[in-house]
């Protein structure tokens, strides 16, 4: 996923998601009903559809950094996004500590 820096008129930088890969996912023009089951239902016909999707990992950044709670997204879900979520975090925590140390030395 490729991160677009723009300047508002104040000069205050925004960054916005490029989107581009979902015009070429797998999952275009599928009903997005096969991405949200119900509660309990399967999620492999979704999953199978991302397995092989070339905007799988742009999908799965997307719905990490949007915070995206419901469906199946790059192939994920949403147990096992949260999953990776707690695992990103942990490790920023980690890098986060690391540095203050070799500051401090």
């Amino acid at each position: 996923m490729h991160v677009i820096e723009t300047v508002t008129g104040d000069g205050l930088p925004i960054t916005q998601l490029d989107l581009g890969w979902q015009t070429t996912a797998n999952c275009v023009g599928i009903d997005p009903d096969i991405f949200f089951p119900e509660r309990g239902a399967s999620t492999r016909e979704a999953k199978a559809l991302c397995a092989s999707c070339k905007a799988r990992a742009a999908c799965l950044e997307y719905a990490l950094e949007k915070g995206e709670k419901f469906g199946i997204w790059g192939g994920t879900s949403e147990r096992e996004r949260r999953r990776l979520r707690r695992i990103r975090a942990a490790e920023r925590r980690a890098r986060e500590i690391a540095r203050r140390d070799c500051l401090a030395v």
